[in-house]
């Protein structure tokens, strides 16, 4: 077998990833046709069956396995050059950047600035999502980055890497007057508003509640900062936030500090696919020092 023909490796490809040769058809604009015929033609290259019926369906041989494991690894490594090829050759160099949604957007506004610098011509475009979401469409190529409240692990996310960019405390607040017994006591007297559970930050304060033997009522939770504010200065609640958050958005005097954690942080990790290790934004943040960004305000 001295070569193979790739575009119908390439098919094959897109079948194994849809499902049938219809979804592979309609995602190629050819005609399941020309899909069929495609893969019967690698078939008999290969000397094997590289699919077999279920159903109405069809699933993978040993062999159909074999060969997608590397064709995967074949096309996305050449998705890659073709990314890298691409914003090097753009007038501007696009940035597509995944945040995710529980973060202070002030913050992550100050990290994207590292990206920008006087002398280059860039297009950022910015998406809010779940952290989960976002790494899936990272590993789709669909993302340059993300900044994350969490990190990933290498190890079981081949191909991707985090820096951690900072981190910061978190704080409880309330309208005045505050409430009587100290902290964390008074946690017990109001209702609670807490970040979603779905959010590292949520699922850390919530361990840290039960952890101290709090009998807490939650109220609800919030992903976006400034609504947690406004639903908690309407119902009276005890709401939860970075303590950064003290510089702007509860830089009010009717809103008071009813205590201040620091064994738990909110988090800030900006995570890349291999692929953008050069990338020249992806350089800046993720070299860029943000410790004046990150700098608590004094109790």
């Amino acid at each position: 077998m001295s070569h193979i023909n790739y575009n119908h490796l390439y098919y094959f490809w897109h079948v194994y990833k849809e499902g049938s040769v219809v979804g592979a058809a309609e995602v190629l604009y050819l005609t399941p046709q020309t899909i069929t015929g495609q893969i019967k033609a690698l078939e008999e290259r290969l000397q094997g069956r590289l699919f077999k019926r279920k159903g109405r369906g069809l699933e993978p041989s040993e062999l159909g396995e074999l060969v997608f494991r590397y064709a995967d690894k074949m096309f996305t490594l050449s998705q890659e050059m073709l990314d890298i090829v691409n914003y090097r050759k753009e007038a501007n160099l696009l940035f597509d950047v995944g945040v995710a949604d529980a973060l202070s957007k002030r913050l992550v506004s100050g990290i994207l600035e590292a990206a920008v610098v006087e002398d280059e011509q860039i297009h950022l475009r910015c998406f809010e999502s779940t952290h989960e979401l976002l790494l899936e469409q990272l590993s789709q190529h669909k993302l340059d980055m993300i900044i994350s409240d969490c990190p990933v692990d290498s190890t079981q996310q081949e191909g991707l890497f985090s820096v951690k960019i900072g981190e910061c405390s978190v704080s409880f607040w309330s309208m005045s007057p505050p409430p009587e017994n100290p902290f964390p006591a008074c946690l017990e007297e109001r209702r609670l508003l807490i970040p979603g559970r779905r959010s590292m930050l949520g699922r850390k304060l919530l361990n840290w509640i039960n952890s101290q033997g709090l009998k807490v009522e939650i109220l609800g939770e919030f992903d976006d900062a400034a609504l947690m504010k406004a639903f908690g200065a309407a119902r009276n609640a005890i709401f939860v936030a970075p303590t950064l958050y003290a510089r702007d958005l509860y830089a009010d005097e009717n809103i008071v500090e009813v205590g201040r954690l620091d064994s738990v942080m909110e988090e800030y990790h900006a995570i890349f696919a291999e692929r953008m290790i050069q990338h020249p934004a992806v350089q800046r943040i993720c070299h860029r020092d943000y410790k004046s960004l990150f700098t608590l305000p004094k109790r």
